[in-house]
């Protein structure tokens, strides 16, 4: 889709599967211990899938999982950078919390990490430009892309996946 494409980068549009927090089930998460009986686990979030039609609302304060519908794939010598829209930041929507480098020998869909920092709710829905990627070429290729790392915890993605701390 031509439109998509801009000056600089790629719109990717969002998937309709995401990832929420049971908050009212769990008084917090040990990111520290992960043996404790509130280390995160799967079980903290729940799978939500919205029918093409329909929407996702992000309260406010809330942090949601989303996917985008693009898969992409990054050669050794390319990295990726992921930044939210312009437009729905100044709603405040943020697409990224930190985690916004693709490395090269990425294959797969990106997680999103979702947070309203508005005053209202925001629906997202399906389909909708939601973020922007642009491309950084390397020197050379990397001698450890991420679809070879030995215990890389997204590798291969097709759906939000919730964290995998207890993995570090």
């Amino acid at each position: 889709m031509p439109e998509y494409i801009g000056s600089f980068s790629i719109d990717l549009r969002l998937g309709n599967h995401f990832r929420a927090f049971k908050h009212r089930e769990y008084p917090f998460i040990d990111v520290g211990d992960s043996t404790h009986i509130f280390a995160m686990s799967d079980n903290m979030m729940e799978s939500v899938i919205i029918p093409d039609e329909g929407a996702f609302y992000l309260h406010p304060g809330e942090l949601a999982l989303g996917i985008t519908v693009e898969r992409i794939t990054l050669p050794n010598d390319i990295a990726g950078w992921l930044d939210g829209r312009s437009s729905l930041a100044r709603l405040g929507l943020m697409v990224h919390i930190t985690a916004h480098t693709i490395d090269p020998g990425w294959d797969g869909q990106i997680t999103l990490e979702f947070v309203n920092v508005g005053r209202l709710p925001l629906a997202l829905r399906p389909q909708m430009r939601i973020c922007a990627i642009s491309f950084e070429p390397l020197s050379g290729p990397t001698s450890k892309p991420y679809r070879d790392k030995k215990g890389a915890k997204y590798r291969h993605q097709n759906s939000p996946l919730s964290s995998r701390i207890e993995e570090d």
